[in-house]
């Protein structure tokens, strides 16, 4: 989140002997053909395009500074300045350009455009490069190929590039005697010995801090003495920062603004010391003061989460502070006095405003005898619930502070003691008078950003601590407190906790907690009730008294255009078994978040909708849906809802047979998943990868995986899973001589089929029947097992059927009739893109003696895999594994494992043949059009 600066680099370097000896050895080795990197990071004004300039004129070979291109969001820019600056004509750069997209990558270009000859490459400011051409540098450093030596800059806020072996080195502050050197050599005119001293005090060594400063003092006739201030004024630093400062997104920067104004020392604390603006007079400033003002800024309470993790702010809850005190004064040199009072009047103590500015003595206030509006902090002794003042309230914030609340995903938490009033013990009645609406939406905000990327019973607890403290002054946003709530207690596969949090008894039928029972719905409207009592009902396993309420949930809510309600409805109709009506509603909510721009609840939605399309059969929408859903979970960083969507593409590729896509994703989703209890994401990821062993002959290690799933206890599966995985286990059981175990887990799913909460499960069940028929006729089994198929309309199971019944037919030497079950699995599969299940049904078929078709023959594309299709389009379009991987959501040793199959599937040799096979293909097809 750092810029360039913008400060003139000066015409001499000091105190930086060792870093151009750095460069210097680099430069050597290269000369030598060895290849090498180094890093250099530094902070606003310390030198590093200096640096790197004065490294291409101190080089010996060949030497090149390339600086970050001004669209840094444009594909390949990088690369293209990178190529411009080496070619000798456009053509040469046009060229390049293209071998740097192809399987030669940059090393290729570079070979191309400078054969053999050593170079020194100095990229400035890699972190506003695009992600492509970052990418593409990151190969090339990995390679470690040709006589090229890198210097690679970025700013010191920045996680530096991951490249094994390279060195890296910070510029720090200059010591007393470069700082000398330094203003003597910028100074125009001389500045007064006072002065000068008091420069090399304040500016610390800061290379930018004492350009700029003597800049702006060698313009003023006494030589800077005219000020009796510091001698570090803040428009000369927010000058050094404006980099920086430009660089952040407009919410970043709201609240930094408000930290920096937060700290600033009340009107009689006296003024602030010299140097870094006084430390010692400095206001302690919280989190939970700036999340409260933030409303009225239209800042995010995201936003000072990646302030936190850049490294720009530092502290705890209570004390936030600025890493660079330098950076605290920069921020209040860009904002107009007027801005300042009005903000600081934000931040004021109880009865600091009445009568009088915030900054003490604004005369236009004085005037009318009014005080500045101001928005209360988690220190006021006011009541709880007290409403917001008018001029926030009419924010669209404050307005809606339930629908925001859903719509953010939180990740500044705090430590042990979240919720403790500050300032040490008070008495009950100073803890009755702290503000719970301001404590609760803190909580919440802590809440969501546990529930998307941390422990989830961490969140679960939060959130209920968030539910009491807004349930008095804010019910709305209690009910999204426990609605979230239960969401952390479902992901962690906790049904009792999930009951709990939405106001239900124990499932003992005892009730505990604050927010059990009537008081925790008091002026709850109908659909709310509706959806506590069905839930907490069908979590019960009482799903007679579920229906019903539940029902009437997806009835009204499902027809709202308000994401926290519609997402409501989905859940309600997920649990009924109406996944039809869970796709809808889910669609609706995707619908309504895309139209009004809500990109935090957008994976959560995805989320949601995928889980739904796999219940309904609809594998390929749940993988589109989950990709795109991968893609919005990790640029916002919730990585729960990633690991989410990870076992969703497994699962759904787990139908396709594709082993090594279910393998990735399922371990991505593991890696999270297990680290932050989520027991959903868990148990879907461990059916995917035992459905891929299945597939591929694997059935005793298949059983060996689901057993624990199917079972009950701390080792066993989500509750709401466990019978969805059932007849899987009950086929790999069956094949791996474990009929014992299947036989009790199918009667435990004859129990749950008959509730009516699955469509697939009547036809399941049969199949299992079928499966531990043992010596009798199965037959009758797996004909009604077909009926069921047919009126559920799932044709996957469907074709699992036909095959298990294909398989019992050839092994009874009933050949003739188990060709017809065969080949329908067989179109089935194919139709489905089910390459593993197909080859088995294909394999079997041609045990029969039956006619199995011809397999894919060169120029067969439309025989290819949807994602083989897809990837074989990205490659003729010339795009690079590392692209299609990003673009995908795949690793580039997936994305070549898939591209080795296309080649052999269409019998072509290299990305060219395949490109013009394609071309072909496409335009045959419009010549049979026409």
């Amino acid at each position: 989140m750092s810029g360039a600066s913008r400060v003139a680099a000066a015409p001499r370097l000091y105190d930086r002997a060792s870093e151009l000896a750095a460069v210097a050895e680099l430069s050597a080795r290269a000369a030598e053909g060895k290849g090498a990197v180094l890093l250099l990071t530094g902070g606003p004004g310390t030198g590093r395009t200096a640096l790197l300039d004065q490294a291409v004129r101190d080089s010996r070979i060949r030497a090149h500074r390339v600086a970050a291109p001004g669209g840094n969001r444009v594909p390949w820019s990088g690369i293209r300045a990178l190529v411009s600056a080496l070619a000798p004509t456009p053509s040469a750069a046009r060229r390049a350009l293209r071998a740097a997209r192809g399987p030669g990558g940059v090393p290729g270009a570079l070979a191309a455009l400078c054969p053999g000859t050593p170079l020194l490459l100095c990229l400035d400011d890699h972190h506003l490069w695009d992600a492509h051409s970052r990418t593409a540098l990151d190969a090339a450093w990995r390679a470690n190929t040709g006589p090229w030596a890198w210097v690679v800059s970025f700013a010191a806020y920045h996680r530096p590039p991951d490249v094994p072996g390279a060195r890296l080195l910070s510029l720090g502050r200059l010591s007393r005697e470069g700082a000398r050197n330094l203003l003597d050599d910028v100074c125009r005119v001389p500045l007064t010995a006072s002065f000068r001293t008091r420069l090399l005090d304040e500016a610390a060594g800061h290379p930018g801090v004492l350009t700029a400063t003597a800049a702006r003092a060698c313009a003023e006739p006494l030589g800077g003495d005219a000020s009796s201030g510091p001698a570090t004024d803040d428009a000369s630093l927010a000058e050094v920062y404006r980099g920086l400062l430009d660089s952040l997104p407009a919410e970043c920067g709201r609240v930094l603004t408000l930290v920096a104004v937060a700290g600033e020392p009340h009107p009689d604390a006296g003024r602030a010391g010299p140097g870094a603006g006084g430390p010692g007079a400095l206001r302690p400033v919280g989190a939970d003061a700036v999340l409260a003002v933030a409303r009225a800024v239209r800042a995010s309470p995201e936003a000072l989460d990646r302030l936190v993790a850049d490294g720009l702010l530092r502290g705890t809850r209570e004390a936030l502070r600025f890493d660079d005190p330098f950076l605290r004064r920069a921020v209040l040199g860009t904002l107009p006095p007027s801005r300042r009072r009005e903000l600081s009047a934000l931040f004021a103590p109880p009865g600091a405003t009445k009568g009088r500015g915030a900054a003490g003595g604004d005369e236009a206030t004085k005037g009318r005898g009014a005080a500045p509006t101001r928005v209360p902090h988690p220190g006021d002794p006011v009541a709880s619930g007290e409403s917001a003042p008018a001029d926030v309230a009419a924010t669209p914030a404050a307005a809606g502070p339930a629908r925001d609340a859903g719509h953010r995903s939180v990740r500044f938490r705090a430590p042990a003691g979240v919720g403790e009033p500050a300032g040490g013990a008070r008495g009950p009645e100073a803890v009755r008078a702290l503000p719970g609406v301001v404590r609760g939406r803190a909580e919440l905000a802590r809440g969501l950003a546990a529930l998307g990327d941390g422990p989830v019973g961490d969140a679960h607890q939060l959130l209920l601590l968030a539910a009491s403290l807004l349930r008095e002054g804010a019910p709305e946003e209690a009910s999204d407190a426990r609605f979230h709530a239960m969401e952390a207690a479902w992901a962690a596969g906790d049904p009792e906790a999930c009951a709990l949090a939405l106001g239900g008894s124990g499932f003992g039928g005892e009730r505990t907690g604050s927010l059990t029972g009537s008081d925790a719905y008091a002026g709850a409207d109908a659909v709310e009730r509706d959806f506590r009592d069905g839930m907490c009902a069908a979590l019960a396993v009482r799903l007679e008294e579920a229906r019903a309420p539940l029902a009437r949930v997806v009835a009204r809510d499902g027809a709202s255009d308000e994401p926290r309600r519609l997402l409501r409805a989905g859940a309600a109709a997920l649990v009924l078994g109406d996944a039809p009506a869970a796709v809808r509603v889910h669609a609706r909510a995707l619908a309504t978040m895309r139209g009004t721009a809500g990109a935090v609840l957008l994976p959560r939605v995805l989320e949601h909708l995928a889980y739904a399309e796999l219940r309904a059969g609809q594998h390929e929408r749940a993988a589109a849906h989950a990709r795109e859903g991968l893609r919005t979970a990790e640029s916002t960083g919730q990585r729960n809802a990633a690991a989410h969507q990870h076992a969703v593409l497994a699962l759904a590729a787990s139908v396709r047979g594709d082993a090594p896509a279910v393998m990735e994703h399922a371990g991505r989703a593991l890696g999270t998943a297990r680290a932050h209890g989520l027991v959903q994401a868990t148990t879907l990821a461990e059916w995917s990868i035992a459905r891929a062993e299945l597939a591929g002959g694997l059935a005793a290690q298949a059983a060996a995986r689901l057993a624990p799933l199917v079972g009950r206890g701390p080792r066993g599966g989500h509750f709401a899973l466990r019978m969805l995985v059932v007849p899987c286990f009950v086929e790999a059981a069956c094949a791996a001589g474990r009929e014992a175990e299947a036989g009790r887990a199918a009667e435990e799913f004859a129990v749950w089929a008959g509730l009516g909460l699955d469509p697939q499960a009547p036809g399941q069940l049969a199949r299992c029947r079928a499966l531990l028929a043992g010596g009798g006729d199965p037959a009758d089994w797996y004909r009604e097992a077909m009926r069921q198929h047919e009126e559920s309309g799932n044709d996957f199971e469907r074709a699992r059927t036909l095959l298990a019944y294909g398989k019992w037919l050839r092994r009874r030497r009933r050949l003739v009739e188990a060709r017809g079950p065969l080949s329908d699995a067989l179109v089935t599969f194919e139709r489905a893109a089910a390459g593993v299940w197909a080859d088995q049904a294909r394999a079997e078929l041609r045990a029969t003696g039956g006619p199995v078709g011809r397999r894919a023959v060169p120029g067969a594309v439309g025989e290819l895999t949807p994602q083989q299709q897809r990837i074989a389009g990205l490659v003729a379009a010339g795009a690079t594994n590392h692209e299609i991987a990003d673009r995908l959501s795949l690793s580039p040793r997936t994305v070549d494992h898939h591209l080795r199959n296309v080649f052999a599937r269409l019998g072509v040799r290299s990305r060219v043949e395949l490109s013009g096979l394609l071309s072909r293909t496409t335009g045959d097809g419009r010549r049979s059009e026409r």
